[in-house]
């Protein structure tokens, strides 16, 4: 039997959080979560995640810094990154994706779609 694809999803707001939990529970996946991005870098750098999601609108430090701290970081500069934000402007996707996102998600999202979009990602080379 192989290893769960580990997912870190940070995000402040606990119910969002707790979906995804259960729905990337639900399809085998190994979930940790934290509720800010000075939280959620931590657990990037401890755990080395497969794969984070991260919202982009959070106290502390937000995902873009976030991103940007985990794109410069030795260790973590290959994880993917998700973003996921209410922000859907063009500008704020760019912003994302310059910060070294692998992805950006607009709430209100489908958490099957956002599944797939981490299977995905996975798949490239």
């Amino acid at each position: 039997m192989r290893e769960a694809i580990r997912v870190l999803v940070v995000d402040d707001d606990p119910v969002i959080l707790k979906l995804l939990q259960v729905n990337f529970e639900m399809e085998g996946f190994a979930v940790l979560t934290a509720p800010d991005g000075v939280e959620g870098l931590q657990a990037a750098q401890d755990s080395q995640p497969d794969v984070v999601i991260c919202d982009v609108m959070m106290p502390h430090m937000n995902g873009i810094e976030m991103v940007a701290a985990l794109s410069a970081g030795v260790d973590t500069d290959a994880i993917p990154v998700i973003l996921l934000s209410a922000r859907a402007q063009e500008d704020d996707v760019a912003e994302g994706m310059h910060a070294g996102a692998d992805a950006y998600v607009t709430k209100p999202f489908d958490p099957i779609e956002l599944i797939d979009q981490v299977h995905l990602l996975l798949a490239r080379p």
